[in-house]
């Protein structure tokens, strides 16, 4: 009997362990090089963007964990080898080193760049995942 207790244990041990899928929103870098990634988003105080997010190669980052609060996230991503560049058209503000800004309007005036960043619509997916690739069309998709 108690090899059995000890038995049945063991086979539920795996259900005291279980944690649950976690939701956030990820970026996962294709290529053979390091990746800067910068996101922004609209948040209660307004429009924020952040980054700077190092992904070596083959790897993947988690830029917002938990559920996503948001339907649209922007994107920007620079290549440090060759300078390659994941752009759009959302203008955002970046800074040189690691950054977290408030607002996108004047970013010059403010002391930073401004980039194209490029729009996720997530449809309302708690989780999102970005995998950015040397090929032309950057896929992306819920997790």
């Amino acid at each position: 009997m108690r090899y059995f207790a000890l038995f049945v244990s063991l086979l539920a041990s795996p259900l005291l362990f279980a944690q649950p899928a976690r939701a956030d929103f990820r970026v996962c870098n294709g290529t053979p090089n390091l990746v800067g990634v910068a996101i922004g988003y609209r948040a209660q105080e307004g429009w924020v963007s952040e980054g700077w997010w190092q992904v070596p190669a083959s790897t993947c980052a988690t830029l917002i964990e938990g559920d996503l609060k948001s339907r649209f996230y922007y994107l920007y991503a620079e290549d440090a080898a060759r300078g390659g560049r994941w752009t759009g058209d959302v203008k955002m503000c970046v800074a040189e080193n690691e950054f977290k800004i408030s607002g996108v309007k004047d970013c010059f005036k403010r002391g930073y760049q401004q980039m194209g960043f490029k729009e996720y619509d997530t449809g309302r997916q708690t989780s999102w995942m970005v995998q950015l690739s040397d090929t032309q069309g950057t896929q992306e998709g819920k997790k």
